[in-house]
């Protein structure tokens, strides 16, 4: 099974992508539409040159990238929505879709200490809503998980989540070693500083960080769609 959680940035989806890397069952990637995304939207982000050196920015290279981590039970891919633009949903209906949505004023607030002026495409929360209809029309299979209820209950939400995909939770889950990991990408010197210092789901200090005055005209825009999504996730 290939399972691809499809996450808004400054998310703890990196957390979530050690947390499934525990599993001996369960091969990880990391964002490999990452390239794909900067070489398309012309986006500036920290390390584009080196991001895009690092993995192929065809859609079908990157799909057939994936055979060769096969030799597991399951795949864990680690994604964002906004890196999903341009992808055929016939491609993204192949995988079960988990859609990782946090509050979008802890979002833009994390995010605008990277880049100072998001825009709703950064955020992906509308893009969230936008593929999660389109994953309907198709048939494909999702879930809808919000960051606030797994940190809430980390082992609560696992085994719900782990239950829904069909592959019972695992203990190892809930810990692992603190630093960089081997699944990381190229770009987790500029992004995974706050998830290298952990060793378990905890709330980062960060997230109670406030919102800049100038980005409240983004956070009204983003958190319609934030409801829409809110509406439809898992519970423990």
């Amino acid at each position: 099974m290939r399972i691809h959680l499809i996450s808004s940035p400054r998310n703890v989806s990196t957390a979530l992508m050690y947390s499934f890397a525990q599993r001996p069952d369960m091969c990880v990637v990391d964002e490999p539409f990452y390239a794909h995304y900067l070489d398309k939207s012309g986006s500036e982000h920290p390390g584009r040159a080196e991001v895009i050196a690092s993995q192929p920015t065809a859609v079908d290279e990157v799909i057939r990238s994936f055979q060769a981590h096969d030799h597991r039970p399951h795949l864990f891919i680690k994604g964002m929505a906004h890196h999903c633009e341009g992808i055929p949903i016939e491609q993204l209906a192949t995988m079960r879709s988990v859609l990782f949505i946090r509050d979008p004023r802890k979002i833009i607030a994390s995010f605008a200490e990277v880049i100072p002026n998001p825009t709703l495409r950064d955020i992906g929360i509308r893009m969230h809503v936008e593929l999660l209809e389109e994953l309907k029309d198709q048939g494909a299979p999702w879930l809808v998980l919000d960051s606030d209820d797994l940190l809430a209950d980390a082992k609560g939400m696992l085994t719900a989540l782990c239950d829904r995909l069909g592959i019972g939770f695992d203990q190892r889950m809930l810990r692992w070693e603190a630093g960089p990991r081997p699944e990381d990408g190229v770009w987790a010197k500029y992004w995974y500083a706050n998830v290298h210092e952990t060793t378990g789901f905890v709330a980062q200090p960060t997230s109670q960080r406030p919102l800049p005055k100038h980005l409240e005209p983004l956070l009204e825009e983003a958190l319609p769609y934030y409801r829409r999504l809110h509406e439809q996730r898992i519970t423990a």
